[in-house]
């Protein structure tokens, strides 16, 4: 870590060319107060990864920033917000410490928080921003978590992990037992620490999968944000055998639309089906990851338009943890008849359908945009249909 780079006259250099092309900066070769230019354009790109990720992080005076990939690799400040907000008690220990944004929200929650992270300068690093944000409860080990854990003789509310995929593992099939650390081979120590503990994982695990790596699942939180699916979060609590509770959320500007459930519960579903009537839905991206598409109809009451389709319809409008619309036609999918009828510029969903969106665009010389949805999708009856919609907000 560079303490020169926290020098006021660095700071305002920073800060007074967050939108400057880089590389022009970097070819100026200059340094400031001894700070090169390449550590300062280092400083400059995560500054800017920050921006929208993380706000408070970006909006206060000396913060030190790691390199742009701990940036892209950590919680958003929504989902840290959101995990902290499940969780509370006295002591937690987050044993892959990272960029500490998930530490700064647990700190809200619990009187003592333990940061491990065997990145001695990321930890230095996290340890002043934690300084700088008056987050005062965090006590930081520049050490490897689980090597810590074993020789703690401290009994912990809560652990908190989120395994990293390793390098050797891209594009193969997402396993917990490939990321570091291996949760499912440290289980059993780890229950020797704690009674409940997170993990969380990237989107990408198949929720089969982790169900079968992992023992002692009593919560499956499924957190997207403006429907994008950014973590899934595991709970485990000891001896824990019961039914598994899926919870999704979507969260938005304004509202977090939830929709729970038990595992088991989508099995025993029995879900009506109509033609499509004067509402149509579409699910959150949580619930799709979820799985619940038959569970979605019995609970809110209203209707799949097929079995494989996950769209639902009704006559009333409800509150509906996704998309709402209004439907103005149905059309038979004719090619001529819907160049004819169809606008020029509308926004395109395919579900249960034979052709991508690209594709029917390419066809029917559609662009992209403007008021009109248009939903390419199979009835009942097996017919290839479009519904003309309009959104309703």
């Amino acid at each position: 870590m560079n303490q020169h780079i926290l020098h006021n006259e660095v700071q305002t250099f920073i800060n007074s060319h967050l939108n400057d092309d880089l590389t022009i900066l970097l070819l100026k070769g200059q340094q400031i107060r001894g700070v090169s230019m390449k550590a300062i354009v280092e400083q400059i790109e995560a500054k800017q990864k920050s921006k929208h990720k993380l706000p408070t992080w970006f909006q206060t005076e000396g913060i030190y920033f790691p390199n742009k990939l701990n940036i892209e690799q950590t919680s958003s400040e929504t989902t840290a917000k959101h995990k902290a907000e499940l969780i509370s008690g006295n002591t937690i220990i987050d044993i892959t410490g990272g960029f500490g944004i998930d530490c700064y929200y647990f700190s809200k929650q619990f009187s003592k928080v333990i940061y491990c992270e065997i990145n001695k300068e990321l930890s230095a690093i996290v340890a002043h921003n934690a300084q700088v944000l008056k987050a005062k409860s965090i006590d930081f080990v520049p050490e490897d978590g689980i090597a810590f854990l074993k020789k703690s003789i401290d009994y912990f509310d809560w652990i908190y992990i989120d395994p990293s995929r390793r390098h050797d593992q891209k594009g193969k099939v997402f396993f917990l037992e490939d990321c570091l650390p291996n949760v499912p081979e440290h289980l059993d120590m780890l229950f020797t620490k704690t009674d409940q503990i997170m993990v969380k994982t990237s989107p990408l695990l198949d929720l089969s999968i982790g169900l079968k790596e992992l023992k002692n699942v009593a919560t499956l939180h499924i957190v997207s944000v403006k429907n994008e699916v950014k973590e899934l979060l595991w709970i485990l609590k000891k001896g824990y055998s019961d039914a598994i509770k899926i919870c999704t959320v979507n969260i938005t500007n304004d509202n977090k639309e939830q929709f729970d459930f038990f595992l088991d519960d989508e099995q025993h579903a029995e879900p009506s089906y109509s033609k499509p009537l004067t509402y149509l839905y579409e699910p959150n991206v949580a619930i799709y990851k979820s799985g619940a598409f038959k569970l979605v109809a019995s609970k809110l009451g209203v209707s799949k338009l097929h079995n494989n389709s996950h769209l639902y319809t009704s006559d009333q409008l409800i509150n509906f943890p996704g998309r709402r619309f209004r439907i103005d036609n149905e059309l038979p999918y004719h090619r001529k008849r819907l160049k004819k009828e169809l606008t020029t510029k509308a926004n395109i969903t395919s579900r249960n359908f034979p052709e991508t969106v690209q594709s029917i665009r390419k066809k029917l010389n559609i662009k992209e945009g403007g008021h009109t949805y248009l939903f390419f999708t199979t009835n009942l009856s097996n017919e290839k249909i479009v519904l003309k919609c309009t959104k309703v907000v």
